[in-house]
């Protein structure tokens, strides 16, 4: 049986609105070939005519100083007024991913899987396992023992010891018609001073770290980019094409 393809962008360094606005995009273009295969299909469930396919697509990118906010998210874990953040050229918006408050950051890989998960499994918690894994993968290879933190989304170091407890990848998503968008984000040689300002995830009293402050020493960050990539087809068992 073949793989299935994923398309893979590395939109470089862009506005988050503007990378939002491009997932709406791809999103919306799957969501339409569904509906398209959906008018055209018999009560039977067999096709009038041959059907469309969905697109899967792998983003990676890195935003300007930003902090954004999922639909459940509580806006008192922002801890910096709006001039503040104008000031020091922040910016701030409200999403319609899951999640609470997260900042991204130059040197810090974002990534936007948009994927039809009935191609997979539909699963969302299954999905955002696959997502930890691919990151607890990567760590792994930098000698970093990436663990999950129960009911807490996203990648852990020593998520059971207290008082040491520290966030290094968040990840927040949305699914229509199961096909995802948002993502994750692994902070690598980025600059941490940023979540002074908000309670990160929501979570009070838990750090934030990084692959450059575990190792302390920056670490090269195409290198992380390719480790990421090659278990995302690993662990989803597929092919990445640009």
């Amino acid at each position: 049986m073949n793989k299935q393809t994923v398309i893979y962008k590395d939109l470089g360094i862009i506005d988050y609105k503007e990378a939002w606005d491009y997932q709406e995009q791809l999103l919306q273009e799957n969501v339409q070939v569904k509906i398209h295969n959906r008018v055209l299909t018999t009560d039977d469930g067999q096709p009038t005519t041959e059907l469309q396919d969905t697109t899967h697509y792998l983003l990676f990118c890195e935003h300007p100083p930003v902090y954004t906010i999922g639909k459940s998210g509580d806006i008192h874990n922002i801890l910096i007024s709006e001039e503040k953040m104008h000031e020091g050229g922040m910016q701030f918006f409200q999403t319609n991913r899951g999640g609470d408050i997260t900042f991204h950051g130059l040197q810090q890989i974002v990534s936007y899987p948009i994927l039809d998960l009935e191609k997979f499994y539909t699963d969302i918690g299954k999905y955002l396992r696959a997502l930890e894994e691919i990151i607890i993968l990567t760590l792994a290879d930098y000698g970093i023992k990436g663990e999950r933190s129960k009911g807490e989304t996203g990648v852990w170091i020593e998520p059971g010891i207290v008082g040491k407890e520290r966030k290094i990848c968040a990840m927040g998503v949305r699914c229509s018609r199961w096909i995802t968008m948002h993502g994750f984000a692994l902070n690598v040689n980025n600059d941490l001073d940023y979540f002074n300002n908000i309670i990160p995830c929501g979570i009070p009293d838990k750090q934030v770290t990084s692959i450059k402050k575990e190792l302390n020493k920056e670490v090269d960050f195409e290198e992380v980019k390719a480790k990421i990539k090659h278990y995302f087809e690993q662990v989803f068992n597929v092919d990445l094409k640009s």
